[in-house]
């Protein structure tokens, strides 16, 4: 396994240089060898399997989904921010990939006639003691080469957004809007008009290489791995990719990979603004991060069906897929808790973390963070609303995983997959250039 160094370097240079049968009970579908097979149809999926059959057009190409249909979870469940790569450190993967996949993105919607708004980012510091961090954050977006950004203060700040208070703002005019499911079922129709299958309703139990030439075939042991799904389905291929998401971990150990770094759930409660409220708000406002703690705080967000979305909080999912305080799994939950990985993280930051549970608990507490920057906002001004769920990748020591991470595993089956442990946010805005490294990840490793 391995992160920034080595490969994953060679592959981002690399990347940025190029522009059936029936074994035993199981029943096969039909058409179902392919020559690569993406496991996951999450905006990461997608456009990786787009990018890799555009490059490809020769060989075959299918992306399995469990559910019935693409963007189910994390790419259907986000805010809808394009983000401009201001955070992140200078030189890092993580930067140079959220700078990249924004332009090519805005790219993409233009020619896609994909609607989108550059509707603006301010940071702002509501108290004096945050500037010193926000001008490190200015002179950050200025090494990544974020576009446009600049150091505004009280006025201009009011020029913008006339009911956000603060005493000096980053303003960053680059960041923008979208509805990612638009641009995930975008990506599916360049796969499928290229040729790629998609196959729903597979959720994948085993990967393991094929021990004989399954019966009928026809193709003898030229697809010598075999992907097996829970309701006794198989597919053939040559090679497969996983980008599984909230259970990138689990599907990794198929193969040998080590449980760690291990997938810890974290919900994020949105919160509403009621649509005659919503004049309170004109681009995105984000606080200055804190950074003694490890998630950015609530924020406020345009949408792109004009609603407003605030927050959201951080709190630990008693299910991977639980979108809902009540959703329980017991051994997602026994993972979590027992790990630890998040018993560190928790005790390092404990008082944050109950903050946050106070707030997931009383909408009085969170409408009080948000009055900071928008004072004339009242509890009566919101509803609840949806909610999400982050898949954070922590190590054992408690600390989250930040960048992205490849594995392979072990054994034989270790030379025909490649495992996306870790695609962090933001993720959705660098699908694109996500999508060139795993290509080219996928070329130097498989030969292609």
């Amino acid at each position: 396994m391995y992160g920034m160094g080595g490969m994953w370097d060679r592959g981002l240079a690399r990347a940025l240089s190029l522009g059936p049968g029936t074994l035993g009970r199981h029943r096969s579908l039909g058409h179902s060898a392919y020559d690569v097979v993406i496991v996951g149809a999450g905006i990461v999926g997608l456009a990786s399997g787009r990018q890799l059959v555009l490059r490809h057009p020769s060989l075959k190409f299918a992306i399995l989904e469990k559910e019935k249909v693409i963007a189910s979870h994390q790419s259907g469940h986000n805010s809808g921010v394009i983000h401009s790569g201001i955070y992140y450190t200078p030189g890092s993967l993580k930067a140079r990939l959220c700078v990249r996949g924004a332009a090519l993105l805005y790219n993409y919607c233009d020619r896609k006639a994909i609607p989108f708004r550059q509707c603006g980012k301010l940071i702002v510091a509501v108290e004096n003691q945050e500037v010193p961090r926000l001008q490190e954050l200015y002179k950050r977006g200025l090494l990544n080469n974020v576009p446009g950004l600049r150091v505004i203060g009280p006025k201009e700040i009011k020029e913008k957004e006339p009911y956000c208070r603060g005493v000096m703002a980053l303003d960053s005019p680059y960041t923008g809007i979208v509805n990612y499911k638009q641009v995930s079922q975008a990506y599916m129709d360049d796969f499928r008009d290229s040729g790629g299958s998609l196959v729903t309703d597979f959720e994948v139990s085993n990967i393991e290489m094929v021990k004989e030439a399954p019966a009928g075939s026809g193709h003898g042991m030229d697809y010598p791995v075999v992907i097996r799904s829970t309701k006794g389905e198989d597919v053939y291929c040559k090679y497969v990719v996983t980008c599984a998401g909230l259970f990138s971990d689990r599907l990794s150990q198929v193969s040998g990979c080590s449980p760690e770094p291990r997938i810890v759930p974290f919900r994020g409660d949105y919160l509403v603004l009621k649509q005659e409220k919503c004049y309170l708000v004109n681009g995105n406002i984000y606080p200055v991060p804190n950074p003694r703690f490890p998630f950015l705080g609530v924020h406020f967000t345009p949408r792109m069906d004009g609603s407003v979305w605030l927050g959201p909080n951080a709190v630990l999912a008693f299910k991977r897929e639980g979108y809902r305080l009540c959703d329980f799994n017991a051994k997602d939950f026994t993972e979590a808790v027992t790990y630890s990985g998040l018993r560190k993280l928790v005790l390092k930051n404990f008082t944050f973390g109950m903050a946050e549970m106070y707030r997931a608990c009383f909408l009085s507490a969170q409408v009080k963070e948000l009055q900071k920057f928008v004072p004339e906002l009242s509890v009566h001004d919101i509803l609840r609303g949806p909610s999400g769920v982050r898949a954070q990748a922590l190590d054992k020591d408690g600390n989250l995983v930040d960048d992205f991470v490849f594995d392979g595993g072990s054994g034989e089956i270790a030379n025909r997959i490649l495992h996306v442990r870790n695609a962090p946010s933001p993720a959705a805005t660098s699908s694109l250039a996500i999508a060139e490294v795993i290509s080219a990840e996928v070329e130097e490793r498989f030969g292609f």
